[in-house]
């Protein structure tokens, strides 16, 4: 039986494979040609691309030098790597396929059925007429990711700005990190070389805003890391949004722990002065969109949009169970899926940090036999209701007098039910 080759690298467009019997290399100039002009415009090295997707940097090198194309199994990280090149729709689509992959982006623009692209679309022109100050932040509930899409909406601003002038920031988690570290990798996220702190960083910003560029900013879980050190960010983005009006759009985005700093903290003036747009709930077209990614067009009916919207109440986890379970079951009865539902694990999940003490399990339980639960604001002084809302298992809901706290659906109410009844069956 012959022996496998040691090296069996894929062949693509523009490729050149060694004679049989020795080790295979595929030259390509067309892929190399184009990720060495990627990396170089925004001066990434092969160490930085390949921690950031996860592959050896000899790997990497072998892309850049053309001795080798990527693997099919590694698409993703190919994909993983135009992201952090910060390529375009179009530019990403001619990696790719110069690597002999299928498209990432067929149609152009937003992808086919993208959830919420005309909430996108609407944030933006919002967060452009912002004056003196387009600083929006971004809030969102427990399940949607912060910021819900980021794909989509890093894309949408791509639209709008430049591809090179789309930033995204996310500082670093660790409270341990020094100022060196923290600015280093942010400067890196942006494509910055030779930061290594708070003053190269903001120079380096600046000169970009001083020659007349527009930027766009997504900062991503803004309230983590050390506190000194996110206050010497703030400082900075509020500084040069002042220098720079209307040059500098940042947005901000996260949940709970955002929302604390800004109407709690105080201190920072970057998030006093900026706008408040909390992402909303799912309405058909976004109910729709997403069935459209896990089921088939003959079951995106009226009937299934009307039952996502009663039994998921706009909690895109039970959505996501809700499109599994008909995916299992195509005939799924309505008592079979709030049976599911109400025995979400992430329901569970959600419920069991809030029920740490008895008195907060007996007002769980007294509001969970009210419809209502009190008047929506824009920062809950109750406690407990706060950690409900941001846990969401309640949502603010227009109402005769304004806007209400409700509930968001049956499921929830059930899910509650049956965990504070197991927590006395447990203490019994």
């Amino acid at each position: 039986m012959r022996a496998p080759p040691m090296f069996d690298f894929r062949g693509g467009p523009a490729s050149v494979r060694a004679p049989q019997g020795s080790v295979h290399i595929v030259m390509s100039s067309e892929f190399a040609d184009l990720l060495t002009g990627y990396m170089r415009r925004i001066r990434a090295s092969a160490a930085g691309v390949a921690t950031e997707i996860g592959m050896s940097r000899e790997a990497v090198n072998n892309w850049r030098h053309g001795l080798s194309l990527p693997n099919r199994k590694h698409r993703h990280k190919l994909v993983d790597c135009a992201r952090y090149l910060r390529l375009s729709e179009s530019e990403t689509d001619r990696l790719l396929g110069a690597a002999g992959f299928e498209p990432e982006y067929p149609v152009g623009g937003q992808a086919p059925g993208q959830p919420y692209a005309d909430y996108i679309d609407g944030l933006f022109e919002r967060l452009q007429r912002l004056a003196p100050y387009p600083i929006l932040l971004l809030l969102s509930q427990a399940h949607w990711g912060q910021p819900p899409f980021r794909e989509a909406l890093l894309n949408a601003a791509r639209r709008l700005y430049g591809h090179a002038s789309v930033l995204h920031i996310r500082p670093p988690y660790s409270v341990e990190a020094d100022a060196r570290d923290y600015f280093t990798a942010i400067g890196a996220q942006c494509g910055l070389d030779g930061i290594d702190s708070d003053f190269a960083f903001e120079t380096a910003l600046e000169r970009r805003l001083a020659a007349g560029e527009r930027v766009f900013c997504l900062v991503s879980r803004f309230e983590q890391g050390d506190a000194q050190l996110r206050e010497a960010l703030a400082g900075i983005l509020r500084g040069l949004s002042e220098m720079y009006s209307g040059r500098l759009h940042l947005m901000l985005c996260g949940g709970e722990a955002l929302a604390e700093l800004k109407y709690q903290s105080g201190d920072l003036s970057l998030l006093n002065i900026a706008s408040v747009e909390q992402w909303p709930d799912p309405g058909v077209a976004e109910l729709r969109a997403l069935a459209g990614r896990q089921l088939p067009a003959a079951q995106l009916d009226a009937r299934l949009l009307e039952r996502l919207q009663l039994h998921c109440g706009g909690h895109p986890a039970l959505i996501d169970e809700a499109l599994q379970a008909h995916a299992n079951n195509p005939r799924l009865e309505t008592p079979q899926l709030h049976e599911c539902l109400s025995g979400s694990v992430r329901l569970w999940e959600s419920f069991l940090p809030l029920l740490a003490d008895e008195a907060a399990r007996m007002r769980i339980g007294e509001l969970l036999h009210k419809s209502t639960l009190g008047r929506a604001q824009p920062y809950l002084i109750d406690r407990l209701l706060r950690r409900l809302f941001w846990a969401n298992l309640i949502a603010a809901r227009p109402g005769e007098q304004g806007a209400q706290l409700e509930w968001r659906c049956a499921a929830v109410r059930e899910a509650g039910r049956q965990i504070l009844a197991s927590w006395g069956e447990d203490a019994g």
